[in-house]
């Protein structure tokens, strides 16, 4: 038990486009109208928000302000533009909730397949590998790292394509009513993201650091779990505790260094 190599972490992807690629062909195979179903949502639903922000210029110039000052105003048409827009935003909100009830069956479905395939693979491996191994570490690929695509696939994909639909339609949108003030909103983006992407680039590889370090935690705490009765009987509890304030502080560090480079993020 104690022989076990800890220090054995996960490898970082070494082709992280190749391995987006095989994701997405496993969610793709499965999942296809679900997918798009779940895209066309996104894209209605980013649409509504930004017709509902542009409505508020229409009804102050076409409906408000030629009613001011008149005798008799009429609601009418203004009554039915607002009776519009909701119909818009109900129309974006049932959108929103259908692509999160869709996401459900595929980030769901998609990691229960990869668990599966998964665990296949592990019982196809020698023995030599979980010698080699902590258990707690191949433990860590079935909870962190499954948890962490979880996330990936539910929210973080969903909430990419929703974002560039909300910025193409943003964009369009200060084409049509002020293109200086598109530019200078431009050129702070650029500015911004241009300062930024030093961030986000360590921040991943930090984040590798961070998954590395959970699994040398909890394949430390596994292997004292299992060896507890010898532990208990050489009287072992100190040193065991000291072991794991080192493992744990060096996780710790990793998790502060994400913290300050990914601006309180993680």
């Amino acid at each position: 038990m104690m022989g076990r190599n800890r220090n054995a972490g996960k490898p970082g992807a070494k082709n992280p486009g190749k391995t987006f690629k095989r994701i997405m062909a496993e969610i793709m195979g499965r999942y296809k109208l679900h997918c798009v179903a779940v895209v066309l949502c996104l894209i209605v639903s980013a649409v509504a928000n930004v017709y509902g922000t542009m409505f508020m210029q229409r009804l102050i110039d076409d409906y408000i302000t030629p009613m001011i000052g008149r005798p008799d105003p009429d609601f009418g048409p203004m009554g039915r533009a607002v009776l519009g827009v909701a119909l818009v935003y109900l129309l974006g909100a049932f959108s929103a909730w259908l692509y999160n009830y869709l996401m459900i069956f595929v980030s769901q479905g998609t990691l229960k397949n990869l668990r599966v395939k998964l665990f296949s693979k592990r019982e196809r491996l020698p023995i030599k590998y979980f010698d080699t191994h902590a258990h707690g570490d191949i433990m860590s690929v079935y909870t962190n790292d499954i948890d962490t695509m979880r996330q990936m696939i539910s929210q973080s994909m969903p909430q990419l394509i929703s974002s560039v639909v909300t910025i193409v339609s943003i964009v369009t949108s200060m084409i049509i009513l002020n293109v200086p003030l598109l530019i200078i909103t431009l050129f702070m983006v650029a500015t911004t993201m241009t300062l930024s992407v030093k961030r986000i680039k360590s921040a991943g590889r930090f984040f590798v650091a961070q998954q590395q370090d959970l699994g040398r935690v909890n394949g430390y705490i596994e292997e004292m779990m299992d060896g507890q009765k010898v532990v208990k009987v050489f009287c072992h509890e100190e040193q065991a505790m000291e072991d794991f304030d080192k493992v744990n502080i060096a996780d710790e560090d990793v998790i502060e260094i994400l913290h300050f480079v990914g601006g309180g993020q993680f």
